[in-house]
């Protein structure tokens, strides 16, 4: 799996930033259950993806770091899984 540059992965991801190997974003909803809800939904996309995102939640805000830990950083499934969070939040 190739490696993408992550300042380069963030420019077409809206909110999205890249740190030295991982993308980052935090999500803020209106309340609890809809920051939950964006966790479920976003559980079920990483099962069939097989890729698992790093995330932290606290009422409404969800903290998520994005990397391919078995390729030592960011591939297209970093990207392609923030796509599906951007459309879910």
């Amino acid at each position: 799996m190739d490696i993408i540059d992550p300042k380069q992965a963030v420019i077409d991801l809206d909110g999205w930033s890249g740190g030295d190997d991982f993308i980052t974003k935090i999500f803020t909803f209106k309340d609890f259950a809809r920051a939950f809800g964006f966790m479920s939904e976003i559980a079920v996309v990483a099962e069939a993806m097989n890729h698992h995102p790093q995330w932290y939640n606290v009422y409404n805000r969800v903290d998520v770091t994005l990397t391919t830990h078995d390729a030592g950083g960011v591939t297209q499934k970093d990207i392609d899984m923030a796509k599906r969070m951007n459309s879910a939040a």
